[in-house]
């Protein structure tokens, strides 16, 4: 039964489940600010709705589950000087994401495909995330300028090793294999089985058992589980430079030269920034790094980096950013310091 539609997005309940259904498959299901409400009205209804017991949130298409926040229009509205819808679409990405993280329901993700930025946020905080074989995720901000945010400020850091360090400040893809090895999915199924899986979930029973009935064996794992212990000793280093440092002592390793070469293509102040959430993050609960990421988005419109790297890979697609500062050398670490403090205005609550 449908019980309601905004554009981009459905919502079906069906016995015990609210089922979410994510509808842009041209724009990879990415999430627009109409979504983003829409999301957020459902999921309160639905916290006080006895019999509904439980969410899945799912995407249709098949290239993608969420590919993250429609950051083309955050930039459209800058450059129109609509100062406000752009703050609007980052507080209610943000307050979504938190509401999600705090749900009393438990929420089960179906990830086929693509899984990157607001995507992460709105499939990462709940307890059973379900890897398809065309699983794919990534926090690939620091290739526009941005940050890591959407609570994984508080997650990245809690990742095996400095697994995290290394999916922020590189922005890379990985699979199911590694995800499911780091904790990022809890569960891998076949694709062509999440229909049934969503009416096994609607006859109210326990969840676990369900989706271990149509549990598949792990994938091999990638990257990150193969170059693990490589990973460890590089990004243990106590700031960016020093990590490249040691990616460049690697002696005869296609892996640590194709990370370093990666790092050194991103933003210098956004690898900064990042750099210190994963310091920090280990500490804060979702709802704070939040917080802190909000803090942060505030300082990064103000800057250039952001508006320079949307440019570049989804306006003009040269793929040649101008980075200001253009080196690490060149990055002010007492004004990476105060990016962190809270500001004079007042700033909105996500807890």
């Amino acid at each position: 039964m449908v019980v309601g539609f905004a554009e981009g997005v459905a919502f079906e309940q069906r016995g015990a489940l609210g089922i979410v259904i994510l509808d842009r498959p041209k724009a990879l299901n990415a999430l627009t600010l109409d979504m983003i409400r829409a999301m957020r009205a459902q999921f309160r209804e639905w916290e006080g709705t006895a019999d509904v017991t439980r969410i899945a949130i799912t995407g249709r298409g098949g290239r993608a589950f969420c590919a993250g926040g429609d950051v083309r229009r955050i930039y459209d509205a800058a450059q129109a000087g609509q100062t406000n819808t752009m703050f609007e679409i980052w507080r209610g990405e943000y307050d979504l994401v938190a509401a999600l993280a705090r749900c009393s329901k438990p929420i089960v993700s179906l990830i086929d495909g693509i899984v990157m930025g607001g995507g992460v946020g709105i499939s990462i905080h709940g307890p059973y995330r379900v890897a398809s074989e065309t699983y794919a995720f990534a926090m690939p901000e620091v290739g526009i300028g941005f940050i890591p945010d959407v609570g994984t400020t508080s997650l990245l850091p809690r990742l095996p090793g400095r697994r995290g360090t290394y999916l922020a400040l590189t922005g890379n893809k990985i699979g199911p294999g590694d995800a499911l090895t780091l904790g990022l999915a809890t569960h891998a199924a076949r694709s062509e089985d999440f229909p049934a899986i969503v009416e096994d979930l609607a006859g109210g029973g326990h969840i676990a058992p369900i989706l271990t009935s149509y549990a598949v064996p792990p994938p091999p794992g990638g990257p990150v589980v193969r170059e693990g212990a490589l990973i460890d000793a590089c990004f243990s280093a106590g700031d960016v430079r020093g990590i490249l440092a040691k990616l460049d002592a690697v002696p005869s390793s296609e892996f640590a030269a194709d990370t370093a070469r990666i790092i050194r293509s991103r933003s210098p102040t956004s690898l900064s920034l990042a750099f210190e959430q994963m310091r920090r993050g280990i500490d804060l609960t979702v709802q704070e790094a939040i917080q802190i990421e909000y803090r942060l988005v505030t300082h990064i419109m103000r800057g250039h980096d952001f508006y320079e790297g949307v440019r570049a890979v989804l306006v003009d697609k040269d793929h040649r950013p101008n980075w200001q500062p253009a080196t690490l050398e060149e990055v002010d670490p007492v004004a990476i310091l105060a990016a962190f403090e809270e500001a004079q205005e007042a700033e909105p609550s996500f807890g």
